[in-house]
């Protein structure tokens, strides 16, 4: 993969009108008649992110054929279904901050957020109907079930204390890798169609997606929140089971195993607690593991995709896996 540093920038130049035409539909789509509704809409504009999962949409019609109307729709509800299961995810994790700015939940409180979330969701719905595709259709619908399947199943293990390794792959394969898997696939889907160009984006999207989340699990532990724009240790402050966690568990003697337990049974964990746990997990190889994960699962993105043909679109994609696993934040 490539060691220089990649932008964001770089990776879209190949789509900046069709990000115009996507930005478009998106700001269309969140207009309400409500004063509020439309305030905090403006709030999460100005702090929007990186726009990944409608740029994965673009990029993915664009290596497949040409965009359509529905591209950009589809990359629309893409964004909107993100937006709406981060604003939940602050309000289960009590998180106070998001790309470096306050929250929803903090500016606006829980009922407000939580109701914003459920707003921004029925958009999506809307838009759902605009794009008369049933295999469209079929794929969302299916990837807003295991969204919400997988946040339910990463909190009941916390709380049985009996996540796996395996549990964990399936667990980020619903919550985190369906929706960029699907953001690449609706790429193809709104274009030509083809099995070939369908089970090539998925595949894509889908090892990106586990890469992308390891990468989130590593930023939990060893991010600075100057960097990462949230909150750190969020995942281990509320029990959360992440790769280098699991791993360090089956790859510590019974005597380090006890003490990480009690590390992690504390229930207000000092900025100490983190760095000792931090130690412990860097000691036993739970970061090399998972970071070798994470570069296995960019390779196999980058081999879904294979047989096209280069040209800048699928140059800026291979990009994409690249600037995952070198980003900071």
């Amino acid at each position: 993969m490539h060691k220089d540093l990649i932008t964001l920038k770089q990776i879209t130049a190949p789509i900046l009108d069709d990000i115009k035409i996507f930005q478009e539909e998106f700001e269309n789509a969140l207009k309400s008649e409500v004063r509020l509704i439309n305030s905090i809409s403006k709030y999460m504009i100005r702090n929007r992110g990186k726009k990944i999962r409608p740029i994965l949409t673009i990029l993915s019609a664009r290596l497949c054929g040409e965009p359509t109307l529905n591209s950009y729709r589809a990359a629309a509800m893409m964004e909107l279904l993100h937006i709406a299961t981060l604003i939940h995810d602050d309000v289960v994790d009590d998180a106070t901050m998001r790309r470096g700015k306050p929250s929803i939940n903090q500016v606006w409180k829980n009922k407000i957020s939580v109701l914003m979330g459920d707003f921004i969701l029925s958009k999506a719905l809307i838009n759902m109907i605009g794009i008369k595709d049933f295999d469209a259709l079929e794929q969302i619908t299916n990837t807003a079930e295991k969204l919400s399947a997988g946040e339910i199943l990463q909190i009941e293990k916390s709380i049985t204390k009996s996540m796996t390794e395996e549990i964990y792959f399936d667990m980020i394969n619903q919550k985190t890798a369906s929706l960029i898997a699907t953001s690449c696939e609706l790429g193809a889907i709104t274009t030509t169609k083809t099995a070939k160009d369908r089970k090539a984006t998925f595949g894509f999207g889908d090892n990106l997606g586990m890469a992308f989340q390891i990468k989130d699990d590593l930023f939990d532990l060893l991010g600075k929140e100057s960097d990462t724009g949230k909150n750190s240790g969020i995942d281990v402050k509320k029990n959360m089971m992440t790769l280098p966690l699991i791993f360090s568990y089956s790859n510590m003697t019974k005597t380090e195993n006890r003490q990480l337990k009690k590390l992690l049974g504390v229930k207000k964990k000092t900025r100490k607690i983190l760095l000792d746990i931090r130690g412990m997990v860097d000691e036993s190889g739970g970061f090399d593991y998972a970071r070798k994960k994470l570069d296995d699962f960019s390779n196999n993105a980058l081999n879904a995709i294979s047989f096209y043909p280069d040209s800048p679109v699928k140059k800026s994609l291979s990009d994409l896996v690249a600037f995952n696993a070198l980003r900071v934040k």
